[in-house]
């Protein structure tokens, strides 16, 4: 019997970094997402096969029962595989009956974004994961990848949502955010994904006090959630985007990159890498092509 589930892409708009702390994030769920399908097979052995959303093969493997019950570590070359293991073993400790009740499995994952885009690869996965053994997709993220679980809400939700990590648990608030000047506003591909590890160990180095940081991103997301003017919307980016460059120690993406824009551009989720938004009175799509940026999305073609 086949068994598919899906799970939707995520841009965190608003919280990147600081929402590890407890800050206020607003996040927006894509119209790109990841279908996991699953079959029932034999010999104790996951065959997985991964296909990018052109339909090319990106990863190909096959995992028996025993390496996930016992997590077992292959070389370096083979850290996709490793990481796989490590979820699926995490998986197993909170649902074990998926391995012990079963033969084995055939297993795709199809993207519907390229995977380079840093919409979601991973947290779509451990959704989907998550959604077929019916086990608690933030447990399993904390005890895998860890990070914040923001990406397991849009992952999980189909409207805008604002969320927050309180006493260490979850708090998401779904939103309707469907301001008038959403034509105003475009995602831009960076042309480089980011790992996300690497730069929350990054901010974790650098962080100092960030407690009046914390209070004044959560005014900032609460501003642009509800903002009904692309003016206000646009200078509340351009304060948070200050903000953040204090704690981060670096440029914002407008200095670094794009200072001469008629608008306001912002980075999304890690900072140097993956999608940034520009707001503008005009189409951006020329400026940013001209300099070498050919991945500009509309906002109606990228969020649901």
């Amino acid at each position: 019997m086949k068994k598919t589930f899906y799970s939707n892409g995520k841009l965190l708009i608003t919280g990147e970094y600081v929402v590890l702390d407890g800050a206020k994030a607003l996040a927006l769920p894509t119209k790109f997402g990841q279908n996991l399908i699953v079959e029932e097979s034999n010999n104790n052995l996951i065959h997985w096969k991964s296909y990018d959303h052109d339909g090319s093969v990106w990863f190909e493997e096959t995992i028996s029962f025993t390496s996930i019950i016992e997590k077992e570590k292959f070389a370096e070359i083979h850290n996709i595989k490793n990481t796989l293991i490590e979820i699926l073993h995490e998986a197993y400790k909170l649902n074990s009956n998926f391995l012990t009740d079963a033969n084995g499995y055939r297993i795709t994952t199809e993207l519907t974004f390229p995977k380079f885009w840093g919409l979601g690869t991973s947290s779509t996965l451990i959704n989907n994961i998550a959604q077929w053994l019916e086990i608690d997709a933030y447990i399993l993220l904390k005890n895998s990848f860890g990070g914040s679980g923001y990406d397991l809400a849009c992952a999980q939700n189909d409207s805008a949502i604002l969320y927050q990590l309180i006493e260490d648990r979850p708090v998401v608030e779904t939103i309707d955010f469907h301001p008038d000047f959403t034509n105003k506003i475009y995602f831009v591909y960076l042309n480089k994904k980011q790992s996300s590890k690497e730069a929350i160990a990054s901010y974790l180095e650098k962080q100092g006090i960030i407690a009046n940081t914390i209070i004044k991103i959560n005014a900032i997301t609460t501003t642009v959630a509800h903002s009904k003017e692309a003016k206000e919307f646009a200078l509340a980016l351009q304060k948070h985007e200050i903000e953040m460059s204090k704690i981060l120690e670096l440029l914002t993406v407008q200095e670094a990159l794009f200072e001469d824009f008629d608008g306001v551009v912002k980075s999304l989720g890690a900072w140097g890498g993956d999608f940034v938004l520009a707001i503008s009175k005009e189409n951006p799509t020329n400026y940013f092509k001209e300099r070498g940026y050919t991945i500009v999305i509309p906002y109606s073609e990228m969020i649901l």
